[in-house]
C-alpha cells in the first residue's frame, strides 16, 4: 500500500481511536513543521468526522535550538500568559488534544543542561492547570509520533535520510497497526487484551511488586486502592480514547513512600534533548539518595533536582518483553515507542486516576494515600529478557508476576 494512503488511515486512527474525536468537539494538535503534510491529513479528517476547530500548535528542532543558543535565561524560563491562556480555553471547552512528538533524541546535546533544566521546569510550572486537564483524564489526549530525518537517522544511522525515513514510516505503521486492514478493528481488540490484564492485577491486589535482574533488586509497594490501568481510558464525558499510540502496557502507581533497592536502566533515556544512558537509581523509603550514569549525569542530576517529587516515583508499567516494539529489535530514542518495549518505570507526578477516588482528592489527600506529586513524570526503561518480578498479595503469599522478562499469570484463570 502507498505511503501516502498508509498516512490516511494513521491520521483516521489517531483521531478515531487515539482521541476519539466527536462532532462538535475542537481539536488542538503540536506537530513538527517537518511533519507538515501529515498534519494536514489529521486536520482534513477531523473536520470531515465533525471538529468544529482545529488548531496547530507548530514547532521545529532547529528553531528551538537556535533560541537555547541565543536567547537570554530571562526568555527562556518565561512563559507568556497568552500561551497558557489558549491552551486552557481549549481545555476548558472540552477540546481534543493530539501530541505528535518526533524531536531529533540529540538536539540539545551541547547545550547547558542546567539551562534546559530551568526551561522546562518554568513551562512546567506555567501549564500546572493545564496538566490537571489531561493527568486526570478529563479531555480527550493522545501521544503519536511521526518520521522526521534526524529522529529518523538516529536509529538507521546507515541509511540515507530519505531511506531511513521511509524505514522509520514502515516500523511505526506496523507497530501501531496502521497496515492492517481495519486498524480501529484491530485496536479494539488489543485494547481488551490489556483490559483482561489490568482485570486481573485489579482483582490480585498485590500489596508489593519485587524486582530482580542484573543490577535492579528493589522493591516497591502499592497504595491501598491503587487501580491498573492499560490501553484505552475514559474522558470526563465518558467517552474511550488511547492516551499513547503505540501502547502495551499496563500501569499503576507506586506508594511514594515505600520503594526501596536498587534500579538500573535497559535503554536510553532522551530528557531534554540529552541522552542519559547505563544509569542506575537507589531508592529509601521512596525517595533517590543515590544515582549512577555513564552517560548523562549532569542532565539526570537536573531531572532529579526539578522538586521534592522528582526523587520519588508516580508509575510503575509491565510490558513482556514479546511486544511488538521489542520484537523490533530497534531502540528508537523516543520514550514513547521504547517505553513500551520494556517495563518501565516513571519519577514524577503520578496520575490520580491510578487510585480510587484519587480524581477528586485534593494534595493533602493524595499525598496521605501516597500519591506522588512532580511539575515532571518521566518513565524510563528497566526491562529485559532476564527480569523477574515477584508480587506480594494481601495475605502475604509471594508468587510469579514476571519471569524472563514476560507474564507468569494466566489471565483466564
Amino acid at each position: 500500500m502507498a505511503e501516502r494512503q498508509m498516512m490516511e488511515k494513521y491520521a483516521e486512527l489517531a483521531l478515531r481511536t487515539g482521541v476519539n474525536l466527536q462532532k462538535g468537539q475542537a481539536l488542538v494538535i503540536n506537530a513538527p513543521i517537518d511533519g507538515v503534510d501529515f498534519t494536514k491529513i489529521v486536520a482534513r479528517k477531523a473536520y470531515e468526522l465533525g471538529a468544529k476547530n482545529v488548531h496547530v500548535n507548530w514547532n521545529d528542532d532547529e528553531l528551538t535550538l537556535l533560541k537555547y543558543q541565543h536567547a537570554p535565561d530571562e526568555v527562556l524560563n518565561h512563559v507568556p500568559q497568552w500561551s497558557v491562556d489558549k491552551q486552557l480555553d481549549f481545555a476548558k471547552d472540552g477540546a481534543a488534544l493530539l501530541a505528535i512528538r518526533s524531536t531529533n533524541p540529540d538536539l540539545l546535546k551541547d547545550i547547558d543542561p542546567e539551562k534546559v533544566a530551568n526551561a522546562t521546569k518554568a513551562s512546567a510550572e506555567a501549564m500546572k492547570e493545564f496538566r490537571t486537564y489531561t493527568m486526570n483524564d478529563i479531555i480527550p489526549w493522545s501521544l503519536i509520533s511521526i518520521p522526521t530525518g534526524d529522529w529518523a537517522k538516529k536509529i538507521f544511522p546507515d541509511q540515507s535520510e530519505t531511506d531511513a525515513v521511509e524505514s522509520l514510516w514502515e516500523q511505526i505503521f506496523k507497530i501501531v497497526r496502521a497496515d492492517q486492514a481495519d486498524p480501529v478493528a484491530a485496536w479494539e481488540e488489543h485494547n481488551a487484551t490489556l483490559r483482561k490484564a489490568r482485570a486481573f492485577l485489579n482483582n490480585k491486589k498485590y500489596k508489593k511488586l519485587i524486582y530482580k535482574a542484573p543490577g535492579t533488586e528493589f522493591e516497591m509497594e502499592l497504595p491501598e486502592g491503587h487501580i491498573w490501568k492499560g490501553g484505552s481510558a475514559k474522558n470526563a464525558k465518558g467517552h474511550d480514547f488511547n492516551p499513547n499510540m503505540p501502547t502495551e502496557e499496563v500501569f499503576t502507581m507506586p506508594h511514594k513512600y515505600g520503594v526501596n533497592g536498587t534500579v538500573s536502566s535497559t535503554m536510553p533515556l532522551i530528557y531534554g534533548g540529552n541522552m542519559i544512558d547505563k544509569f542506575s537509581l537507589t531508592f529509601k523509603d521512596g525517595k533517590v539518595v543515590d544515582f549512577t550514569a555513564e552517560k548523562g549525569y549532569d542532565t539526570l542530576k537536573h531531572l532529579l533536582d526539578t522538586d521534592e517529587g522528582a526523587r520519588r516515583l508516580g508509575e510503575v508499567a509491565l510490558v513482556p518483553n514479546e511486544s511488538p516494539i521489542s520484537q523490533s529489535g530497534l531502540i528508537f530514542y523516543n520514550t514513547l515507542y521504547d517505553e513500551n518495549a520494556s517495563c518501565h518505570i516513571a519519577l514524577g507526578k503520578a496520575y490520580p486516576t491510578n487510585l480510587e477516588g484519587g480524581s477528586d482528592m485534593n494534595e493533602e489527600e493524595l499525598d496521605k494515600h501516597g500519591v506522588n506529586d512532580s511539575l515532571t513524570h518521566v518513565d524510563f526503561m528497566i526491562g529485559s529478557a532476564e527480569l523477574d518480578i515477584d508480587g506480594v498479595t494481601e495475605d502475604g503469599k509471594t508468587e510469579a508476576v514476571f519471569r524472563k522478562g514476560t507474564w507468569a499469570l494466566d489471565f483466564n484463570e
